[in-house]
Formats: structure tokens, sequence, C-alpha cells
């Protein structure tokens, strides 16, 4: 398989990450849980590696003659420092983490989480390359029912900006820096779309992309955690997610950066040119609007 690297999970992340570099010819091997969900990767020729995360064993077994890690999980705190233990023990030579604005003290329990990991991965024997991800536009493919049925989205972001990113530039930022890590080692970088948008704007966005007028509603902090509850989220991603939104009012995603650009040779990808490629999930077809 000559120079592998492995991609942690299979998330909207990893997926991609693991699609692109099997796809240029990369030796990659995915960490799944179930080999039945992932036959499109097969087919892209990634390599599955079945285990589980919370397995010592199952982890020393997938980093073995791994020349890159691409770290990334929802965080999971035990499982991302057990990797950076495994990976210095097996001689990996460098760790590509998906990561966001971090601290110790951070309101977000997830940011704390990351905070640790990267701080575990930078005291290690292994270099690294810290990945900070704006938050990704995919979060509304989760709003995409609202929108397609009802024309209208509802969040605690008031008119607070985000320098969303797509997370496929994501991944292909991983893929890169995985491919030819020298030139990253021991660096950070900062990844978002090319510009920073409210909620409004993105109503905006998509009413010029859907040719029917998007609302988007404000509510409280409480009232969107309550929301999540509903839909079935464990207590304290709910928590979290609220929190995080709550956040953008007061501009803590407000920024922008060009080192997606730098690092792919190509401009980041917009929202109106994420929006287009995912059409089908913001629209409602006739038929289903008559049954409403």
């Amino acid at each position: 398989m000559g120079v592998v690297i492995l991609v942690t999970t299979a998330g909207k992340v990893g997926s991609e990450a693991a699609r692109l570099l099997a796809s240029s010819g990369q030796g990659t091997r995915l960490f799944v849980r179930g080999r039945n969900a992932h036959a499109n990767a097969e087919q892209h020729g990634v390599q599955l590696h079945e285990g589980d995360l919370d397995d010592s064993s199952s982890i020393t077994a997938a980093v073995e003659g791994v020349a890159t890690i691409i770290l990334v999980t929802s965080p999971s705190l035990e499982q991302e420092t057990a990797i950076i233990a495994a990976a210095a023990a097996a001689g990996v030579g460098h760790i590509v983490k998906i990561t966001a604005d971090s601290s110790a003290g951070s309101p977000i329990a997830r940011r704390r989480d990351h905070w640790a990991i990267e701080q575990a991965l930078i005291g290690s024997t292994v270099h690294y390359t810290l990945l900070r991800a704006n938050a990704y536009m995919q979060n509304f493919l989760a709003l995409a029912p609202s929108i397609a049925s009802g024309s209208r989205f509802s969040s605690p972001a008031g008119d607070g900006r985000i320098g969303m990113v797509d997370a496929r530039d994501v991944a292909a930022v991983a893929a890169a820096v995985a491919v030819e890590p020298g030139s990253h080692a021991d660096r950070t970088y900062r990844l978002s779309g090319p510009e920073s948008l409210s909620y409004d704007d993105v109503a905006e966005a998509l009413t010029a992309l859907l040719g029917r007028r998007v609302i988007h509603d404000r509510i409280t902090i409480a009232e969107q955690e309550a929301a999540l509850l509903r839909l079935g989220l464990p207590a304290a991603v709910a928590q979290a997610n609220a929190q995080a939104l709550g956040l953008f009012a007061k501009g803590d995603s407000d920024w922008v950066s060009n080192d997606v650009q730098q690092i792919l040779q190509r401009p980041a990808t917009t929202f109106a040119e994420f929006a287009s490629a995912h059409l089908a999930a913001f629209t409602t077809s006739r038929g289903d609007e008559a049954g409403k």
C-alpha cells in the first residue's frame, strides 16, 4: 500500500478526506465501527479498518505502518489522546488535527476538549498541524427540512456574523497537508469561507437561490436548546450547540482567513456555492407542498 494515511472517523470531514486521498492514489485507511455503511468508501479505494476507538488494541492495530494521521472525532478527549499516544509509540510521523477555536476556559465543553487534545499533541513526539475550522456550512443541512417545507429557520445567532466554511474544504486542506506534511509541520491554520455572513444574510442567499422568500426567525438560547432536545439530541449536545449559536450573536466566529486558498490554490467555497450544491435538500416538490 506504500505510504499509508489513517483517517480516524467517517464523519463529514473524515469521509471526504479519505475519498480525496484514495482517489488521488494515496494509501488510505479509514477507521470505522462497521463496514456495511461504508461501501462507497471502498469503491473509491479506501481500506476500511473495522474497530472501536475506545479499544486500545484497535487503535494500536489501526496505526501500524501509518505515516500520517488525520485526527478527527466529535471530539473525544479520551479517544484522541489515546490515538496520539499510540501514534507516538508506533513512530507515526505527522498528525493533522481537525479542531476549532479552543481554550481551557471556553464555556463550550467540546472546545475545552479540543484545547486539551491540542496540548497533548503539541507535547508529544509527533509533528502536527492544527486546522482550526470555523462553523461548518453543513450545519444548515439540519435546518433544510424547515427551509424546504416552510421557507424559514430559527436560531439565537442574532446579528452575529460567521465566517462559515464548507466541510469539504476542510477535508481538502487536511488531505493536502497529509500528503505533503513537511512544510506544514507544527503549524496552525484557520479555515473559513471567503466571507462572514449573518443568519439573515444566509436567508437572503437562500431566497435568491430558491426563488421564494426564506425567513430567519430569532429565538433565545433556551428556546434553541429546547428545540434540539425535541429533535432527540442528548442533553449535553443540545446545550453545547445552543451555547455555540448564542456565541455567534456575540461575534465569536466573525473571522475569515485566506488559509484555505493558500493551501489549496483555489478560492474557498462561498455559501451560495455550497447551497447550490445541496439544492435538493432545501427544495420541496410541488407534490410535497400540496400534501401539507
